[in-house]
């Protein structure tokens, strides 16, 4: 479960690599980092990095980052990624603080004669609405395990388990009602109380009833092991979604919940919320439109615990078409069992996919890497 953790931000993997210089300050209140490989050829990938814990250690702290960037940086790419001015839930942040980053590349050092941009996760759906809203400034983009769909209903996910998983398993979590409250006093937590909350909670339901508690894991296309992290991962974004937005967007009194062996009861059981807030208060910049015109080269596990391929693939896709924009949409797709959990082999293999594409002008071919 620790990997899944990791995953939010970047592989895991690390790598030594010889970095000839790093550039690194804040704009507007967001650190930044910049890495120059010894072989750079005056090429630019803009990194997006994923969703975040409260407290933990900056991106640009982290001693292991410039490692993990290393599909890129062998390739002769300059690395630059931003911290953002917050953590949690940032994807406006994410677009915007990663645009300033570019701009001051660009001030800095000069038009690069190629700009990427990439991320994980989070970090994904900044690729994605970088490309839809800044996509001049690139010639394609690599979004991994992304948040990809209207963000609306990607983080709803989060409130329709959590709902059903309390009408079977009540008195283990909090109810909606507090997790969304925007007077609450328990904020989003760090990234080791999660964790905590997660295997206290696997120890109580599983021994009240795994077999329930497997159900509800396969109805959100999780692995039973996974529901717990899953639902303390699920508390800490809706708790930072009702701080940030000021209230609760999501409303399901008119949702019939279905998928369970007991459709009936869980309906008859589950918590009703209206919306306080718009949800456009929260989620309308950036929001998704399917409106891409460069390369743009998904990659995904065949199973991710935190954001699974039908978000992830199907429900952007479904915006693209709406836009007539398949001809720049590909998807690949490895053997991975988990959030992220690429090789940089595969990670690389994928980048330099998307590279010939935009290269060429032939679209890569959509299927399984290795």
């Amino acid at each position: 479960m620790k990997k899944i953790i990791a995953f939010l931000l970047i592989a895991n993997v690390v790598f030594a690599q010889k970095i000839a210089k790093i550039d690194s300050g804040a704009i507007n209140g967001a650190a930044f980092r910049i890495v120059f490989p010894e072989n750079w050829k005056g090429k630019l990938l803009m990194y997006a990095h994923g969703y975040e814990f409260m407290g933990s250690p900056l991106q640009s702290k982290n001693p292991e980052w410039i490692s993990k960037m290393k599909p890129f940086t062998d390739r002769g790419f300059a690395v630059a990624a931003s911290d953002y001015r917050n953590q949690g839930l940032a994807l406006v942040q994410g677009v915007d603080d990663t645009e300033a980053l570019r701009q001051y590349f660009v001030n800095k050092y000069g038009k690069p004669d190629s700009t990427f941009i990439a991320g994980h996760s989070m970090g994904g759906g900044i690729t994605i609405a970088t490309l839809e809203n800044f996509g001049k400034n690139y010639v394609g983009g690599l979004p991994m395990c992304p948040l990809s769909g209207r963000i609306y209903l990607q983080t709803r996910k989060e409130f329709d388990l959590i709902a059903t998983f309390n009408a079977f398993f009540p008195g283990n979590m909090p109810t909606l009602s507090e997790i969304l409250d925007k007077t609450q006093s328990t904020k989003p937590v760090s990234m080791n109380v999660a964790f905590g909350k997660a295997m206290a909670l696997k120890k109580v339901i599983f021994a009240k009833d795994s077999l329930l508690a497997a159900d509800i894991a396969d109805r959100f296309d999780l692995k039973p092991d996974d529901l717990p992290f899953a639902l303390a991962f699920g508390e800490n974004v809706l708790r930072d979604i009702a701080i940030k937005g000021g209230g609760n967007p999501y409303d399901n009194t008119n949702t019939l919940y279905g998928g369970f062996r007991d459709n009936l009861l869980v309906n008859q059981k589950v918590e009703r919320l209206s919306s306080t807030i718009s949800q456009d208060k929260l989620f309308g910049k950036y929001d998704r439109t399917g409106n891409i015109d460069k390369p743009t080269l998904v990659l995904h596990t065949i199973y991710d615990q935190l954001i699974p391929a039908e978000m992830a693939i199907v429900r952007y896709e479904n915006l693209i078409q709406e836009k007539g924009k398949q001809e720049f949409y590909t998807v690949k797709y490895t053997n991975g069992q988990g959030h992220c959990n690429f090789t940089p082999e595969q990670t690389g293999k994928t980048f330099d996919a998307l590279r010939n594409w935009a290269k060429t002008g032939v679209k890569a071919k959509a299927g399984y890497i290795d």
